[in-house]
């Protein structure tokens, strides 16, 4: 967990930012992204030095070649002065020069070496305008150890948290506790394959990680279950390269070594080598309305007709995953209840092809102040055979923070908040989220028997199928009639003194007329 001292320090860089008109917010971890990798090129050098200096053997992999790079005069500079721990010891006009001149045509042309990192600097741009914040931002980095994953994990995220106050680019950034709710339900294991078809900066594979991490230490103990965690496991798309940039970066300082964080028009593109390929999506891809038929990805229209973007998702979650893969997505409410021919469509092949097990209804604050829309979870199975019986439904009415524009923590965040907390009968109404946790495990056992006036019920498939495949939980759900059994006793005396009352008035009249 960071402390509030460096909390301090990360607020008064990203002011400096803006004092030096930076005001993009994405522009500003860019930036920070590029050090950070700069920084981690020279500690993974360091390493292999000293591997080779131990076993008096030559340097497998030299990320710094020897030589100078040919820019400039003289010949250029020495591959080993753009090394991080020679340039933080410069003066800011230096190292300046240096960042500017030498390292990030460095970066920009050392693509071929191996990472899916290395790969996504192909279009690095310098754009701190000054020696001293250049000087002043690696000051702050050079302070953190950079060697404990939680800490620089931890100034990643709290710099990602910094998106989600600066207006219009929050759309990149799903709240972190409902990414931690949507793991939980879903419960990864070590053999899991994961895909986020919309990546952004990764918060999905990047909590998947943590999870794992928590849930299966004794991963690690083993080389083959150790590699494909670091190799196989997280798979991520974007076709923005600085969501690229920032996202794989931000697996980098969460401990996973080669991501595939790759370019790809999920949409657009065919999906040959990624069919069937996954066990496990989980995704909040941005719904932008409708395209254009001649650009969406044929295989995709094979199995819905539609220009929607959020049906086209849909359509792909079940392309990506392998018979027997899971799925945890957001969709705006529109998919549950629409009711063009696309739609329905959708809907009852989740019912009738596959096994949809899950909706899970969230407050149409969740995403404010970016976008008041309603949405839901949605949790399935792909079978290619059926395997619905019943779906679960959960209408979640609080996540923790208020659903205005401010999105205040209703309770304290670091213990109270997630699908992990530990609550108070009372604070049940301020955070849903461990209830729904909770009786998601139970879907299949005690939750078969709640009343559908309840918070969470399940519903028989006839009577989904009855419905035409409507999913919206207004459909299903039962309202409470408030009788006197449902009422608080205080209420009830005071209406009888009332009634009382009244009775005790109109004798005294009846008996005045008499």
């Amino acid at each position: 967990m960071l402390t509030g001292e460096l909390r301090s320090k990360i607020d008064n860089v990203w002011n400096a930012f803006w004092a030096g008109g930076i005001a993009n917010p994405l522009e500003v971890i860019e930036q920070i992204t590029y050090l950070l990798f700069m920084r981690g090129l020279d500690e993974a050098h360091t390493r292999e030095e000293n591997r080779a200096n131990r076993l008096g053997k030559p340097m497998e992999r030299r990320i710094f070649p020897t030589g100078k790079d040919g820019i400039g005069k003289g010949g250029g500079l020495a591959y080993e002065d753009m090394r991080w721990s020679r340039l933080k010891n410069r003066d800011p006009k230096t190292m300046f020069e240096i960042v500017s001149e030498h390292v990030f045509p460095f970066l920009r042309n050392m693509a071929e070496k191996d990472t899916a990192h290395a790969t996504h600097m192909k279009g690095a741009r310098f754009t701190i305008p000054t020696p001293a914040l250049l000087s002043k931002v690696v000051d702050l980095l050079a302070d953190i150890p950079m060697e404990d994953r939680d800490t620089k994990g931890d100034l990643y995220e709290y710099m990602l948290s910094k998106i989600a106050t600066a207006g219009q680019n929050g759309q990149f950034r799903t709240p972190r506790h409902i990414i931690a709710l949507m793991v939980e339900m879903m419960a990864p294991n070590p053999k899991d394959v994961i895909c986020d078809p919309a990546c952004g900066t990764c918060g999905f594979l990047v909590a998947v990680g943590e999870y794992l991490r928590e849930n299966h230490p004794k991963l690690f103990h083993e080389k083959e279950s150790r590699d494909h965690f670091n190799e196989e496991m997280f798979h991520g798309f974007d076709f923005d390269g600085t969501m690229l940039r920032i996202g794989s970066m931000n697996m980098t300082l969460h401990g996973v070594e080669d991501p595939d964080i790759r370019y790809k028009d999920s949409l657009s593109q065919e999906h040959a080598g990624d069919e069937g390929r996954y066990s496990l999506v989980l995704a909040n891809p941005p719904f932008a309305g409708a395209l254009d038929y001649e650009t969406i990805a044929k295989d995709l229209q094979a199995i819905v007709k539609t220009k929607k973007t959020e049906l086209l998702f849909m359509a792909l979650f079940l392309k990506l995953l392998k018979p027997g893969g899971r799925a945890a997505v957001i969709v705006p409410d529109g998919v549950l209840f629409g009711s063009s021919t696309a739609h329905k469509a959708i809907r009852r092949m989740l019912v009738e092809d596959h096994k949809l097990e899950g909706i899970v209804k969230l407050p149409s604050g969740v995403f404010r102040p970016y976008a008041g829309v309603s949405t839901a979870i949605v949790l399935f199975t792909k079978t290619n055979s059926g395997g619905t019986d019943h779906v679960w439904f959960y209408d979640c009415q609080a996540d923790g923070f208020s659903l205005d524009d401010k999105r205040n923590a209703l309770l304290p965040q670091d213990e109270k908040i997630g699908p992990c907390a530990k609550l108070q009968d009372d604070e049940h109404d301020r955070n849903n989220l461990p209830d729904i946790a909770a009786r998601w495990k139970e879907r299949d056992g005690s939750e078969r028997s709640r009343s559908r006036t309840a918070q969470s019920f399940c519903v028989p498939k006839t009577n989904i199928t009855a419905a035409d495949y409507d999913l919206s939980i207004s459909r299903y759900k039962e309202v409470v009639h408030e009788t006197a059994e449902h009422r608080p006793a205080k209420e009830l005396i005071a209406e009888l003194k009332v009634l009382e009352k009244e009775i005790a008035d109109g004798l005294a009249e009846l008996e005045a007329m008499l």
